[in-house]
C-alpha cells in the first residue's frame, strides 16, 4: 500500500476520516498473542514463504518509533505509535503517543489520533530495545484499550475518539515501559513495576478511574519489569498471574488480593506466562533466566510445594514459551530453540534456528513461526523433531510480535508494518 509520509499527512487523513466507524464484533487478534493470549492460533494456509518482496499483500510505512504489535477486529489494523517532532530521539525532543487504524484489505490509514503529548520523554531513561509506544493495546467491541506505561492509559472508540484518558496512575520506570493492559470483566489492569514500590492496578474500563492497587511485596533489590499478566481459571476460579522482579503472584482479578505465589531470584522480567497441561509456565528474568512450571492450585506462598518442574538452559530473557498439545516451546533471546515435555520437562531437542530474538513466537497449522530482531522469519514444525520449513527475510528490525488476519500475517518491523500473504 501506499502509506503517508510524515506526521502532517498522517494528521490531515484522520481528520478526514473521523465519521468512518468499524461495526463491533469479535476481533480476531484482539490483545498481545491473540485470542487465546497465548500465541496459538486456529488460523489455516498461513504464508511459510516471504520476502521484502514476496508474498506481501501489502506494507504500510510507519513513521516514529514503536515496537507495540498489531491488534485486528473487524477488518480493521489497529496500532499504538510514538512520532517525535522531528522523528528522533533528542532528549528535548516532543513525543506524540497515538492510536491508528488501517484498512487490513490494503493498508490504508483510516484515522490517526493523537492520546498523549509528552515533552522531554528521555527524563527516566530508555533502552535500546523499548520505545514510547511498546504495550499492545487491546481490542474490545468497538473501544481499543492504549497503555503507554507511565505516560498515560486511554480508552478510543473505533471512530479514533477519545472516551477517557487516565494520567494519575504515576511511577518511575526503569527503561520504559513494556507490560500489555489485560481486560478482566469490567476492569482494564496492567503491572507497574518500577524503580521503586511496584504494583499491580486495575481501571473501570468504562471510566478510566481506579478501582484497586495491590503492592508488590517481594523484596527485590531490582523491582523493575516488564511482563504482561495472564489471566486462567482454575477450579471454576479466575485467577490473574502476574510475574515481577523476585515473585510471581496471582491475583484475585476483582480485587487485588493474592491467592498465591512463587518467589525466585530475577528482575527486568518480560515473557508472558502461559497456562497448558494445568501448569503455568513462565521464565525468571535477569541476570540468569530459569523457566519454572507451576500448579496453579495452591494458596499462599506455594514456592516450596508447587514448582512442579525447572528449565535451567533455554530459558529465554524476552520472547514469551509456546505450547502446542503436550510440547512447551522455548525460544531464548539468542535464537536457540528447546522442545520440552510440559508436564515433566523432558528435553526433545536444543538447537539453534534463529539469530537474536524478542518478539514472541506464533503456533498455527502445525508450524511455529519466530521473528528474529533482524526481520526474519523462520517457520518449523511443531514437532519432537526439529523441522525447519523456511526462513523469510524482510530486511528490517524487528521485535514485535506477529498479529493474524485471516490467512495473513502482520509484522512491525521499525519504520513499517508489512501484510504477508495472498492479498
Amino acid at each position: 500500500m501506499t502509506f503517508i509520509r510524515a506526521v502532517l499527512t498522517l494528521s490531515f487523513v484522520a481528520g478526514t476520516s473521523l465519521a468512518w466507524s468499524a461495526p463491533a464484533g469479535e476481533a480476531s487478534w484482539p490483545e498481545f498473542r491473540g485470542p487465546t493470549r497465548q500465541g496459538s492460533s486456529d488460523a489455516i494456509g498461513l504464508p511459510v514463504k516471504w520476502s521484502a518482496t514476496e508474498n506481501i499483500a501489502w506494507k504500510a510505512d510507519l513513521p516514529g518509533r514503536a515496537w507495540s504489535s498489531p491488534v485486528v477486529g473487524d477488518g480493521v489494523v489497529y496500532l499504538t505509535n510514538a512520532v517525535g517532532a522531528k522523528d528522533s530521539t533528542d532528549p528535548h525532543d516532543t513525543f506524540s503517543l497515538r492510536v491508528m487504524a488501517l484498512n487490513a484489505t490494503d493498508g490504508k490509514v483510516i484515522w490517526d489520533q493523537e492520546v498523549f503529548v509528552i515533552k522531554d520523554p528521555h527524563t527516566f531513561g530508555i533502552h535500546g530495545k523499548n520505545s514510547y509506544a511498546s504495550p499492545t493495546p487491546v481490542l474490545e467491541g468497538d473501544r481499543i484499550y492504549a497503555h503507554f506505561g507511565h505516560f498515560g492509559t486511554a480508552c478510543l472508540n473505533t471512530k479514533g475518539e477519545v472516551q477517557w484518558k487516565n494520567q494519575q496512575v504515576t511511577y518511575s520506570p526503569v527503561h520504559g515501559g513494556g507490560a500489555c493492559p489485560v481486560l478482566v470483566d469490567d476492569l482494564l489492569i496492567f503491572p507497574a513495576d518500577a524503580a521503586s514500590n511496584p504494583f499491580v492496578v486495575a481501571l473501570d474500563k468504562r471510566t478510566g478511574k481506579m478501582k484497586w492497587k495491590t503492592d508488590r511485596t517481594a523484596g527485590a533489590k531490582k523491582t523493575f519489569s516488564f511482563s504482561t499478566p495472564l489471566l486462567i481459571e482454575v477450579k471454576g476460579e479466575k485467577q490473574l498471574v502476574s510475574p515481577g522482579s523476585n515473585v510471581v503472584s496471582a491475583l484475585n482479578p476483582k480485587d487485588g488480593s493474592e491467592i498465591w505465589k512463587v518467589s525466585y531470584e530475577g528482575y527486568s522480567v518480560v515473557p508472558r506466562p502461559i497456562y497448558a497441561q494445568g501448569l503455568v509456565f513462565l521464565s525468571t528474568g535477569y541476570d540468569r533466566p530459569t523457566g519454572l512450571a507451576i500448579r496453579p492450585d495452591g494458596k499462599g506462598d506455594v514456592t516450596g510445594t508447587h514448582v512442579v518442574w525447572r528449565m535451567e538452559k533455554g530459558a529465554p530473557l524476552t520472547p514469551s514459551m509456546l505450547a502446542v498439545g503436550e510440547d512447551l516451546f522455548s525460544v531464548a533471546d539468542n535464537g536457540i530453540v528447546s522442545c520440552f515435555e510440559a508436564k515433566t520437562g523432558k528435553l526433545f531437542w536444543q538447537e539453534r534456528v534463529a539469530r537474536a530474538t524478542s518478539a514472541s513466537p506464533l503456533y498455527a497449522d502445525g508450524k511455529i513461526y519466530i521473528q528474529d530482531e533482524l526481520g526474519n522469519g523462520y517457520v518449523i514444525k511443531a514437532s519432537r523433531q526439529l523441522e525447519l520449513l523456511s526462513t523469510n527475510a524482510l530486511g528490517q528490525k524487528s521485535l514485535a510480535s506477529y498479529a493474524v488476519n485471516g490467512r495473513q500475517l502482520l509484522i512491525r518491523t521499525q519504520n513499517a508494518l508489512y501484510c504477508v500473504g495472498t492479498p
